[in-house]
């Protein structure tokens, strides 16, 4: 329960995170399990497309392969770090 109420939380920028996307026909899948920072918070409107409003947060993640990727709450995670 703990886990669960860990990642359900607001991200930061300068958070460590970790990508979680098991689903490997997701695009993103490649980058499951890897580690980096968020660097910023983008905000837009598929929250009220979905209802849930934690959608209209995207977090810029800056990998430690130094790639960025853009994810949605659902797709990061606290660190194993």
């Amino acid at each position: 329960m703990i886990v669960l109420l860990i990642s359900r939380m607001t991200r930061s920028v300068g958070d460590r995170v970790r990508v979680d996307i098991p689903d490997q026909t997701d695009p993103d899948h490649r980058h499951h399990g890897k580690h980096g920072e968020v660097t910023d918070v983008i905000q837009d409107d598929a929250g009220k497309t979905t209802g849930e409003p934690r959608d209209s947060r995207v977090y810029r993640v800056q990998l430690d392969s130094g790639e960025c990727v853009d994810l949605r709450w659902r797709d990061i995670r606290p660190p194993f770090e």
